[in-house]
Order: C-alpha cells, then structure tokens, then sequence
C-alpha cells in the first residue's frame, strides 16, 4: 500500500502543478493581449517626451512631469495616487557652452561638440584657454602627474569592444568621467574632457554626472562627442602642442523640492504589504530623456493599467513608483528606501526598469543561488514566449536598491538587449523616435508578468 499511496502523491501533486502552470501561462497571455491590443506605454510616452521634454532636476520641467506622472497614474486606475517629497539638486547648464581649438599659423579655431558634466562648476563667462595633455588612463596620469599642471587632461579611455553586454563597457569606462577632473585636478589641471561614454558612431557628445572628491579644488569638465574625441587624440598624438579654448556656464544652486510620484493598487490579503516597480523620472536636458528613462516610467504605469484593465486583484499592494532624480544624487530612491524603513513597511520585491525600452532578454535579480534556480526553472517557460530566456545573479537599479540595503527586499531590473542603450544615453538621440513601440510592449508585459508571478507565490 506505501508504494501505491506515494505513487498516487505524486501524481496528485503533478497534476495540480500542471494545473497552476496553466493558470499562470493563461494569466500571462491575458496581460499580454492587453498590452499590445490596448496598450498605452508608447502614447504615455509620447506625451512626456513631446509635451514636457527634458526633466533635469530642479527645472520647470521636473514639475510639469510630476504633474504628468499624477495625471497619468490616475488615468490608469491606481485606486491611489501621492506625492512623497524629497529635495533634490539643482544644478543648471547656465547656457551655450563652447569649445574650440586655437589654430596656429594662420589656420581659423576648430569647434568641438561638447557638453558639460553633471555637477559641474562653470569656467566662468571669460572662458579657459590652456594647452591639452592626451590622457589615456589613470596609470598614465600618474605617470606623468608632473606634466598636468595648468593644463586641460583629456582622458581617451572608450568602451571595451570585447564585453557583449554593454553596460560592463560602461562600468569600466564610467570612473572617468565620475572621478577624472578630481584626479586631475589634483595635480594642478585646470579644466578636463572626456570621450563620451557611448560606443555610437555619431559625434553627439554624452552628458552624466561627475563626482567631485572633496580634497581636490573642483575645475570644469565636459565631454566631447566621439569623432571630435578621435581627432583631437590623433592631433595630440603628434607630440605637437594644442591649446583649447573652454566656456561653460554650469552652476549648483541651492537644493529645491522634488517629488517621488505613487501610485498603488490595494492588496486584496495584505493591504501592507508591498511590491514596488517603477522607474526614474528625472532625465538629463539635451534632449527628451524617452529611453533614460520615460521607457521605464510608461512600463511600471502600464503594469499596474493592463493588471486593473484585466480586472487582477492582487495579494499584496502593489506600488508604481516614479522616482526623483536618479541621475545626480539618488535623492528619490534613497528618500523612498529611507521612508519604507521608518515607517516598518514590509516589502516583498522592489523591481526597477531603467535599462531603455528594447526587447526584453531577460532580469536580474537579488536572491540565494537555491531560490534563484528555482524561479529560472518555473518561469522561465511562462515568459519565454515574450522574449525572457535569463534571471541572472545580480541586483535590482539604482532606485529600488536602497529597499535591498535597507530592508533587505528582493531587488530586480528588466535586462532588455543592451547594444543601442549607450548610443542614446545621456545625449540628444535619446528621443521618442528612438523608441520601438512593440519592443516597449513586450518589456511591460514581462514586467507585469513577474510581478504577477511574486504576487501570487513569493520567493
């Protein structure tokens, strides 16, 4: 009888794992009819690109996209809608910015396509004109520490061709520009250029945010887009002497009120606790910040829409969050982080889109390798269908993993293809044009589908 009694078990408990697996793969194909017949991500989106544009923060615009962000949680049936204040930075560009190389024996100035670094002091209205040094790294800085004096360091590390996933590219490259004028200015450099971080084949220079080192006088510093980065490298190359002229009028004025926008659907079991998706609102000014990062914010809206237009009641009250300024200061993820812990919040999973909106591959995510294993073996086949082959060992982005530090929550971002994400990042291209409508789509849905999966089973 034991052997039959186990036996019978185990197919009882087959059964009923089918039977879920079809629930949920039914579920998930309900989101997704939802999503690409009556979607709404690339409409919202086109709205915030077009309508408020560039949202940097402390500008007009941060508070027109709030007001957007309200407005277009409310439309989307969150049964709840608020504001969670945090000051944030205000640093500004403070206007047309201008670089040229002086020419010598009778040649006229040659104009280079820069912009200013986030958190960036200005050269002042007179401007800066000082000989270039050609630097190819840290190494060699030190290297030739005593040649930098009164000078401008430009630094001509670029992305690794080798590493297929391009954001490594960016980890390694990124220091640069966070960390150079510091470095730089700690031996005497008066100002500092950086090659973009971007491996495009334009010559649209990249902003970002730079950090300054408090030990070190703060100089100007700005990037240059990539053809004007391989000319001045090669001209320098040379070994002959090259002078720049520099004008930027950048400032940091006083911290100003910014908001986290919240929009929730009420757990129907446990009303306190939480899951959180969202993504950033602030953007960087040239231009309309669509892939860094409205693709994020239209993606957690259309999470909760396409789970309330279903008619899905979840467990556990989910949270859309559209975060304050992300790019220079981390102001809005800290404040939320900070403010779930003071308040005893209990958070189940915080998962985060601020990767653009390209085809979905796949999530990272923060959990024990046994938990871990067991979710690429149980939805992974849900969401192949809509692009999803990988939960990698990782965590969550920059705004959901103060949760994580915190509280100790499961963190999570959306890994779309990564190979165009730098060729917009932080520049002019990054517009609405350049955003994929059904590629947009298809990250919602894998973004409402997991949501559904936590909300339903947990880790």
């Amino acid at each position: 009888m034991k052997p039959f009694f186990l036996c019978l078990c185990t197919l009882l408990f087959s059964a009923s794992l089918l039977q879920a697996q079809q629930e949920d793969s039914a579920m998930i194909r309900k989101i997704a009819n939802e999503i690409l017949v009556n979607g709404k991500a690339y409409s919202m989106l086109s709205t915030l690109t077009k309508t408020v544009g560039g949202r940097l923060s402390g500008s007009p615009q941060m508070v027109k996209a709030e007001k957007w962000g309200q407005q277009a949680l409310e439309a989307s049936g969150a049964d709840r809608v608020y504001l969670q204040e945090c000051m944030v930075p205000h640093w500004v560009r403070g206007g047309r910015e201008e670089a040229r190389l002086i020419g010598t024996g009778g040649k006229a100035d040659e104009k280079l396509d820069i912009l200013a670094l986030g958190n960036s002091v200005g050269t002042g209205p007179a401007g800066i004109t000082a000989p270039v040094i050609l630097i190819n790294s840290f190494e060699e800085l030190e290297k030739r520490k005593q040649e930098v004096k009164g000078k401008i360091v430009f630094y001509n590390y670029r992305f690794n061709p080798r590493f297929i996933q391009t954001f490594r590219a960016y980890g390694d490259a990124v220091r640069y520009r966070e960390f150079g004028a510091s470095l730089a200015a700690k031996y005497g450099a008066l100002a500092m250029m950086t090659s973009s971080m971007t491996e495009s084949v334009d010559n649209n220079p990249h902003t970002g945010a730079l950090d300054y080192m408090d030990s070190f006088p703060k100089i100007p510093a700005a990037a240059l887009g990539l053809w004007d980065a391989n000319k001045l490298a090669a001209s320098l190359s040379g070994g002959h002497e090259i002078k720049m002229y520099l004008k930027t009028l950048a400032a940091t004025l006083p911290d100003t009120t910014g908001h986290n926008v919240i929009g929730e659907l009420t757990g129907s079991e446990f009303p306190d606790q939480y899951i959180t998706v969202g993504g950033h609102l602030d953007s960087w000014d040239p231009a309309e910040g669509a892939s860094d990062d409205g693709t994020g914010c239209v993606h957690s809206i259309e999470v909760l829409r396409a789970l309330k237009a279903i008619g899905y009641k979840p467990k556990h009250t989910i949270r859309v969050v559209l975060f304050a300024n992300e790019e220079n200061g981390l102001r809005g993820g800290t404040k939320y982080g900070e403010q779930a812990k003071a308040n005893h919040e209990k958070h189940l999973f915080g998962l985060e889109s601020d990767a653009g909106g390209f085809t979905p591959r796949g999530f990272s995510i923060s959990l024990p390798p046994e938990k871990l294993e067991r979710i690429r073996q149980n939805w992974i086949p849900l969401l192949k269908e809509y692009g999803v082959y990988e939960f990698m060992q990782g965590g969550g982005g920059a705004d959901v993993s103060p949760l994580n530090e915190l509280l100790g929550t499961p963190v999570s971002e959306l890994m779309p293809d990564s190979q165009r994400y730098f060729d917009l990042h932080h520049s002019r291209a990054d517009v609405l044009e350049n955003v994929n409508k059904r590629e947009l789509e298809l990250g919602a849905i894998n973004m409402a589908a997991l949501i559904y999966l936590v909300d339903k089973y947990g880790f």
